[in-house]
């Protein structure tokens, strides 16, 4: 029986399994078995038995340049090429018929002093991640995306959306979400001890067991830090998943009512875009600078004044002194005596810092190396 007869044949149980607090560890041991088999699709050279082996395949092995990588992601012929195009200037085939581009096609957008490399990747299908059409080389290469642009057709079901979602779901893409805040960790004896500060939890420690016994765990200590179910413990203890921040872009606004599209605007994650029209690219541009949340650092040579055309751009989130210096070279690091910093990072303009400095937006920075 091949990888993907097994996947299907434990879809059918869990479709027919009523969903109850006596099935839960039944339904987790299967999550936990779905897990395992959908992983063996990811691992090169493994067949899947519905067409098309493992790897990215020609045209997919694109080198990340740039400071953030956003992949457009969609249906065939909603108008991604268009959207690469107008924003790039880069070239991708456009025409009215299905599976135009069957390669990935890189272009880059400057914005604020940082280079966004989109790709412009394939359309998926339903089954992608089973190995339809090339849908395993497309949901790979958006596994190593900084953000994903969901392309939508406004005219199109908004069932789209779902099986896009199901599809990238399925090859461990999980979409505008954090890592669950359980800790999961493995021990030499005393079994499955489960603790959580969570008021009747969605998981309960006979499914926590069914699922690492799937995994042959059988000692573990698990903490449950916020209220998950049996799919963020899977999860976690797969550890393979990506948490990628994601926007729906929904072009073609041009045949929609206003009223259609003031509906749209107010929806989390969404922007409403016409490619051919240009329309709203600017808004677009803007939002996926928002969702990468990157940081602009500006150098200050002593005795200069700050360089504001050319930022150094670090990762949000907790970018340090260390990170900027290792940004501009590895070797600076080990020079490194202290660094003068002005910005909002400070209570003084400018403050004297380490390199666990952690830095905001728009900080300057002046090194100081060792004598």
């Amino acid at each position: 029986m091949t990888t993907m007869q097994k996947i299907k044949d434990i879809e059918d149980e869990m479709a027919k399994t009523q969903k109850n607090k006596a099935t839960s560890a039944h339904l987790g041991m299967l999550k936990a078995k779905l897990a395992k088999l959908r992983r063996e699709l990811l691992e090169p050279g493994t067949s899947s038995g519905a067409g098309g082996g493992g790897g990215r395949g020609e045209g997919f092995d694109v080198n990340k340049v740039g400071d953030a990588r956003v992949g457009l992601v969609g249906f065939p012929s909603v108008g991604k090429s268009t959207l690469l195009n107008k924003l790039t200037g880069t070239f991708s085939e456009v025409a009215s018929y299905e599976f135009t581009t069957l390669t990935c096609i890189p272009g880059v957008v400057r914005y604020r002093g940082a280079k966004i490399q989109l790709l412009d990747l394939p359309g998926i299908i339903e089954g992608a991640k089973d190995g339809k059409g090339r849908g395993r080389q497309v949901i790979s290469t958006a596994r190593t995306c900084n953000l994903i642009l969901i392309v939508l057709d406004c005219l199109k079901p908004i069932s789209h959306k779902k099986l896009i979602e199901h599809e990238l779901e399925g090859f461990g893409i999980r979409l505008n979400k954090k890592p669950p805040a359980i800790t999961f960790r493995k021990k030499e004896k005393g079994g499955i001890n489960f603790t959580t500060t969570v008021p009747n939890p969605k998981l309960d420690l006979e499914s926590i067991k069914a699922v690492c016994s799937e995994y042959k765990v059988h000692n573990a200590d698990i903490h449950l830090k916020e209220d998950c179910d049996v799919d963020d413990l899977v999860d976690v203890i797969e550890g393979s998943r990506v948490y990628i921040p994601a926007i729906y872009v929904l072009n073609k606004i041009d045949q929609i009512t206003i009223e259609e599209l003031n509906v749209i605007d107010k929806l989390p994650h969404y922007c409403p875009v016409c490619a051919y029209h240009e329309w709203n690219l600017d808004g677009l541009v803007e939002m996926i600078w928002e969702y990468l949340d990157l940081l602009r650092i500006y150098t200050k040579p002593k005795g200069k004044l700050p360089d504001y055309n050319d930022p150094v751009i670090l990762p949000g989130g907790r970018s340090t002194i260390e990170d900027f210096c290792n940004r501009l070279h590895k070797g600076i690091i080990k020079q490194f005596k202290y660094a003068l910093v002005w910005g909002t990072s400070c209570k003084h303009r400018p403050q004297k810092v380490g390199k666990e400095h952690v830095l905001n937006d728009e900080d300057i920075v002046q090194l100081v190396k060792k004598i």
